[in-house]
């Protein structure tokens, strides 16, 4: 894959987690959550972008640890919906890589 085929997929990756949010995706505000600003949320899709990218080549267990932990950084209540979201997420999108 091409380093433009890789930023293609990374922007397209970044516009899907943006609609996600804006469906209600996003995660419930926490402290932390509040103080990031424009420039982190962009390292952050990046870094999404680059670990979907590599999502196949990673073990199961560490997988699984990643979608753990991303379930759990929203508020109580909101872990099923999260998982089911993350799923969906992926099935969607790791392919498009």
């Amino acid at each position: 894959m091409t380093d433009d085929t890789r930023e293609i997929n990374a922007a397209m990756r970044a516009k899907a987690l943006s609609r996600w949010e804006g469906e209600g995706g996003a995660l419930i505000p926490t402290p932390a959550a509040e103080t990031i600003d424009e420039s982190e949320l962009r390292i952050l899709a990046r870094l999404g972008a680059a670990l979907l990218d590599h999502w196949d080549e990673l073990s199961r267990s560490s997988q699984d640890r990643i979608v753990h932990r991303a379930k759990t950084l929203g508020g109580p209540g909101d872990h099923a919906h999260v998982k089911e979201e993350l799923a969906r997420f992926l099935r969607v999108h790791r392919d498009e890589g």
